[in-house]
């Protein structure tokens, strides 16, 4: 059975987070957990409270194995919009400014299939 758990719209490029994400994919919730804890990330905080969501998801639909074998079967991050700025140069010009944001979407199963 698998439980699913999205964040959107936040304020971190995904570039940043998806050297998170490669770091968790595989591995047992727990696990995964514990190492994001250990990370010295903005990213590591933001995944892991979609982890902690996801794993709840699973304990709220009546997951019938142990939660102890959740496995994080799937850790992606798609760009959400980007919002634009611009700051002024010289000669009356002006830079662009993108602020990139981020949807995480991470998938915890039982790993038996």
């Amino acid at each position: 059975m698998k439980a699913l758990a999205k964040a959107r719209y936040l304020r971190i490029a995904p570039r940043k987070v998806r050297q998170v994400t490669q770091c968790i994919r595989g591995q047992k919730a727990e696990i995964a957990l514990i190492n994001l804890q250990n990370m010295n990330k903005k990213a590591a905080r933001l995944v892991g409270k979609v982890l902690k969501s996801a794993i709840a998801n699973a304990e709220q639909n009546e997951f019938m194995g142990a939660v102890d074998e959740l496995v994080v079967s799937r850790a992606c991050v798609d760009e959400g919009p980007t919002l634009r700025r611009f700051r002024p140069r010289a000669m009356g010009r002006a830079a662009k400014i993108r602020k990139r944001t981020s949807h995480i979407t991470v998938v915890v199963d039982d790993g038996l299939d």
